[in-house]
């Protein structure tokens, strides 16, 4: 299953060592000459993980973690802790997690998202007219009576790059989309540092 010589696809950005872990698709990858920068913030503790349902905007009707643009002037660790504290009100001691890499075809940009994960959190938790947050069973507890993470109502690709991030493990990826949001191709692997 794991291929160290697979070499990962344009726009994958990683340091150290990947394993490649899945890929799939056909055709070749979407070209693309432009690339924005995005964050996505999770907070995951004592065996659930905080998802946030998106009421409007890109993405609408799908949970995701809270992030957004990185702003001019703003790192990306900068931009995942006032996206959290803008989406959800609280503040955490967010850490880098991994590096994901999408195109959707129509846009005239590559998103280049950032991942990162807390498992502590300040403040108190609040729905912003943008997200709606909600605690999910991680997997690790097998007594939760907390719902499993919603993967059907999420992202195509988040089903290749969640277990490695529920692992604890780096990880890197791309996917491309169509117009109307289906995965044409995929790669996602594991970054060893």
């Amino acid at each position: 299953m794991s291929n160290t010589t697979e070499i990962p696809p344009l726009g994958v950005t990683y340091e150290g060592k990947l394993t490649h872990e899945v890929s799939g698709g056909e055709g070749p990858w979407l070209p693309f000459d432009k690339v924005k920068h995005y964050t996505n913030a999770f907070i995951r503790q004592n065996g659930k993980i905080l998802l946030g349902y998106k009421k409007r905007g890109f993405g609408l009707g799908l949970y995701n973690g809270f992030g957004g643009k990185v702003e001019p002037g703003e790192t990306s660790a900068q931009a995942a802790v006032r996206e959290l504290e803008e989406e959800a009100g609280i503040t955490a001691p967010l850490r880098r997690c991994g590096s994901l890499f999408f195109i959707l075809q129509g846009l005239e940009a590559a998103f280049c998202i950032e991942i990162f994960v807390a498992e502590e959190y300040e403040g108190t938790i609040i729905e912003t007219d943008e997200m709606g947050p909600e605690w999910f069973s991680d997997g690790s507890d097998p007594s939760s009576d907390l719902p499993p993470i919603p993967l059907k109502q999420m992202w195509a690709d988040d089903e290749f790059w969640m277990p490695m991030f529920l692992n604890n493990r780096m990880f890197v990826g791309r996917g491309d989309f169509s117009e109307d949001g289906k995965m044409l191709k995929y790669w996602f692997g594991e970054q060893i540092l």
